[in-house]
């Protein structure tokens, strides 16, 4: 497969001072800040880009309010790039970007720029488990957290709003490969046959193209925990969260922010490679969650700060 995974993701905001603050809290590392443009990282390179919306050189929104504006893929190398270009010969809106990107639309109208991937490896060693006659962790506590400092960006789920054009173009167009499936309602899919569960889940939403969520990796339960109690401590909101996926069997934390719909902390997801066989399922919340926290916990407490979802998410 030509393309590696997410190497940035740009966002149109309203107030940057305050997506400044959220970035700052989030784990993720400052690169670079002017007044029209904010540059973080993750700790593997992939890149947090932050524009005013009203930004004249921005692709146009998919949705109202902040947003996600732009992703940028990436490619092993310039040989896969230029497979990945290939492909899209046949698309009519493929061009060349003033920085010298090639980019294309998709059919919700997202603009997806590619390049030779600038993200590093990153070797991390999840904290060990035990059980009773399998010990992987001796003499030695499990960490605390006081905050994240998410690897990479790992997955964007996007509303559709024509999901068979959707699942045409990421599917047959760029070659992603489908993890798990909601027939007709909800598709997994990611770039690599060998590779993590899935770089892009797109949800059926006929006529509002949307941004559902954006999720960065941690390395296990312990940092979405204690990141995600730093957040609240520090005052940002959860959607929802601390919780568990069946599907893809992830460990998740949802909170709202000043960028776009909710940011994700997550881990410990499934790992796919030509042998996983993908489940057709009936989308139902409780194949949102195994089990989750609605409202979060308290920074302060460490207890559950609500026991109803409100978000009008469909997560409940």
């Amino acid at each position: 497969m030509a393309l590696t995974g997410i190497d940035a993701v740009t966002f149109g905001v309203t107030d940057m001072a305050e997506a400044k603050r959220f970035l700052d809290d989030w784990g993720v590392a400052p690169a670079s800040a002017t007044a029209d443009r904010l540059v973080y990282q993750t700790r593997d390179g992939a890149e947090v880009i932050v524009r005013p919306r009203d930004a004249a050189d921005l692709p146009p929104p998919i949705e109202d309010g902040n947003t996600v504006r732009e992703v940028i893929w990436g490619a092993a190398d310039e040989a896969q790039l230029q497979q990945t270009l290939a492909t899209l010969s046949s698309v009519d809106n493929v061009r060349t970007g003033a920085d010298g990107l090639p980019r294309v639309t998709d059919p919700n109208g997202l603009s997806l720029a590619f390049r030779v991937s600038r993200r590093k490896p990153v070797s991390v060693t999840p904290t060990p488990s035990n059980a009773p006659g399998s010990h992987q962790r001796v003499n030695q506590r499990s960490p605390i957290h006081d905050r994240a400092r998410p690897i990479n960006i790992g997955h964007i789920v996007l509303f559709a709003a024509d999901f068979a054009a959707m699942r045409a173009f990421y599917t047959e167009k760029l070659g992603f490969v489908i993890s798990d499936e909601y027939p007709g309602h909800g598709v997994f899919t990611r770039c690599q046959t060998v590779g993590a569960h899935h770089n892009l889940f797109m949800l059926n939403r006929p006529g509002r193209p949307g941004v559902n969520h954006v999720a960065f990796t941690v390395s296990d339960i312990h940092e979405v925990i204690g990141g995600g109690i730093a957040m609240s401590k520090r005052g940002w909101k959860t959607e929802i969260g601390p919780g568990r996926h069946p599907i893809s069997s992830a460990y998740f934390w949802y909170f709202e922010n000043p960028l776009a719909a909710p940011l994700e902390y997550y881990a410990d997801e499934d790992y796919c490679t030509e042998d996983w066989r993908p489940g057709a399922f009936e989308r139902k919340p409780e194949l949102f969650a195994e089990w989750a926290i609605v409202g979060g916990i308290d920074g302060t407490t460490r207890r559950q700060m609500a026991s109803r979802d409100q978000s009008g998410r469909g997560h409940a």
